[in-house]
């Protein structure tokens, strides 16, 4: 998550009764019916008064209605307005004894119009495309027979090599070659940048070439609608989100949901703040909003309002939209106690929707540590995934410095770390935890809480941070070590995730934060599909292997220790065995050897027959070829895997 805006602000020190939750239940701020349309807005029961006003645009033009609401509740307050109200808009406007707020169009918008400044009134029967009943979500047993591949929507369509005509749109990924290409590749869950609607880019310019991560929200339940054909249309961008999703499970494919509950774009002007003034964000001692996040705020998910929100915020896209799965985006600002909640939530919907996060944040937090879904606390979240900067640095070099190498550039001392990635997390006797770079501690409870991954949209990508941290790198070793650290992930127990166009070796033209440059810095060079073609072979070869071989996705953290066993290795070399038909798969005995040395290295396995499946740069499941004896040589900069 990356953006470069900084507010500095006071909060009005505003705060909730306990009572507010007992109050109302949802945040259904909009009933439409043909012959009367229901508000409800949860702001201060002290407030001076609470107005509905309705338009007729989505921008401009004058009020045709303005009624005043009243309050029914603690914090509560609703209004009725009769006759039909299909196809207009509406804002809320909350005055304070200190001041009049700005209009806004509440905090759970489930329609809006143009850049988002006012909610839309519409039925959201007529949003669902032909079929959206029977759209079904893709089945996976178990989190780790994941394959989850990140992906911002222009970045994958945007190119004039990408042969898709629907270019930056939700539809590109309705199309054939799209589709093709994401089950060729092997994929089973496309992991989607924020695709809420979000302020940094200005929808009434849909010819004018603009570019963000989305890490900046404004409506949290509304989809983007630069991603729509029209976004001035507010049911378009709703019902073509539907339509990628309804793809997408045809595909066999699963949605996964960027979401950005930890922070808002603005703080003052903010459809929480503008709702209930300083209700929803942390603040310091000093009275200053908090900033764990780095972007001028934090919210407050262990207020009774704010947990609320995002609970039925998740439930309303897993429900109204199908997704299948939340990537909190800063989980470690958000508190154990909400983030538990979530998961018993969609537990009861479909215990299959996965939850994972970034285990941190960007500063501190005025919230005990102990209490923060952080990375070292995941044992603590039921169900819940956390990413693993361990192995990931470890493979590629510390966040901290672009210029730094690790395992990858053959530099030794990482090997624990990677080790550490490779159980999943876990507790395994044959891992020396005080060697490991980051974590002092295993912080699963099962692999299936482990993301493992070596680049994401976060910093350089994968083939940057090489050029970097490797002086003088030819082509060639970029490729190799591409290959082996890939091999690092997907072979590591756990769920791997990989960033869309690392399958064709994208770069970025060096650039370490990408969330707002152009398209020619973003875009998927899909041209390389042609020219690289035996990089696209070995990713899908590796999610083969994965998907037909048990062994790789192990959840039970006693099956990892009983069979998951590290061989005797050099520097800069991993190497291990998964024995006696580990999780019930076919091959009685794998070898993964990791060799990121400039040199050939032999490494001593157990006695036997063995047929190689990865070998030179190539992935063949039915076998490359045979070695016999107790003794291997991998080559240079390569991985080798074996069965017997």
């Amino acid at each position: 998550m990356r953006i470069n805006k900084k507010i500095t602000t006071t909060v009005v020190s505003l705060m909730l009764a306990g009572g507010a939750i007992s109050a109302q239940q949802t945040f259904n701020e909009m009933t439409y019916t043909k012959d009367v349309s229901t508000f409800k807005l949860n702001a201060p029961s002290k407030a001076k008064s609470v107005k509905v006003n309705i338009y007729k645009e989505g921008v401009g033009g004058e009020v045709v209605k303005t009624v005043k609401m009243k309050r029914t509740g603690n914090d509560l307050w609703t209004a009725d307005i009769k006759g039909d109200l299909k196809g207009m808009f509406y804002t809320f406007q909350v005055e304070t004894k200190k001041q009049k707020m700005n209009e806004t169009p509440g905090v759970f918008a489930k329609a809006v119009g143009v850049n988002g400044r006012r909610a839309a009134i519409i039925d959201m029967q007529e949003t669902n495309p032909e079929g959206w009943c029977c759209d079904k979500r893709p089945m996976t047993k178990q989190p780790t027979d994941l394959v989850i591949y990140e992906m911002h929507h222009r970045d994958f369509s945007v190119s004039p090599h990408s042969g898709l005509t629907h270019k930056g749109k939700f539809l590109a990924l309705t199309e054939p070659k799209a589709v093709y290409h994401l089950k060729n590749l092997g994929v089973n869950a496309i992991h989607i940048l924020p695709s809420y609607d979000y302020a940094s880019v200005d929808e009434s310019k849909p010819d004018v070439p603009q570019y963000n991560w989305g890490y900046d929200p404004l409506n949290y339940n509304v989809p983007e609608g630069s991603y729509s054909t029209n976004a001035e249309c507010p049911i378009a961008r709703i019902k073509e989100f539907k339509q990628m999703v309804q793809a997408l499970h045809k595909a066999g494919i699963r949605v996964i949901l960027d979401v950005v509950y930890n922070h808002t774009f603005d703080v003052d002007n903010s459809n929480f703040n503008l709702t209930y003034p300083g209700y929803y964000y942390r603040t310091t001692a000093d009275g200053k909003v908090s900033d764990g996040s780095g972007c001028g705020n934090e919210t407050a998910s262990e207020k009774p309002l704010m947990r609320q929100f995002m609970i039925e915020s998740v439930l309303y896209w897993a429900k109204e939209y199908h997704i299948d799965g939340f990537r909190f985006d800063l989980m470690g600002i958000h508190d154990i106690e909400t983030m538990n909640m979530i998961r018993k939530s969609l537990d009861e919907i479909d215990p299959s929707i996965y939850m994972y996060g970034e285990g941190w944040s960007a500063g501190a937090c005025a919230y005990p540590t102990d209490k923060l879904a952080m990375k070292a606390n995941t044992r603590q979240l039921n169900g819940i995934g956390a990413f693993c900067d361990d192995m990931r640095d470890a493979l590629r070099g510390p966040f901290s410095d672009d210029h730094k190498s690790a395992f990858l550039g053959a530099i030794p001392g990482n090997e624990e770390s990677i080790k550490f990635g490779i159980t999943g997390g876990i507790a395994h006797p044959q891992v020396d935890i005080k060697k490991v770079n980051y974590s002092k501690a295993p912080w699963t409870n099962s692999p299936a809480q482990m993301i493992a991954y070596v680049s994401c949209h976060d910093d350089m990508c994968l083939v940057d941070r090489l050029k970097a941290s490797i002086p003088g790198i030819t082509q060639g070793e970029l490729i190799r070590l591409d290959l082996l650290a890939q091999t690092a992930v997907f072979t590591a127990q756990g769920v791997p995730f990989i960033l869309a166009g690392e399958e064709m070796l994208r770069d970025k033209k060096g650039v370490h934060n990408s969330f707002k440059s152009p398209d020619y810095i973003n875009q998927l060079p899909w041209e390389n599909l042609e020219k690289y073609p035996q990089v696209f072979d070995y990713y899908r070869g590796l999610t083969e292997l994965r998907r037909n071989h048990p062994a790789f996705r192990m959840t039970d953290a006693n099956m990892v220790y009983r069979k998951l066993e590290f061989l005797n290795a050099p520097d800069c070399v991993v190497a291990f065995r998964l024995k006696d038909n580990a999780n019930g798969d076919s091959w009685r005995d794998i070898v993964v050897i990791l060799n990121s040395n400039k040199t050939a290295q032999r490494i001593a396995i157990p006695e036997g027959t063995w047929t190689s499946v990865c070998e030179g740069g190539q992935i063949n499941l039915a076998g490359i070829s045979e070695y016999k004896g107790n003794e291997v040589e991998v080559a240079p900069q390569e991985a080798l895997i074996l069965f017997r």
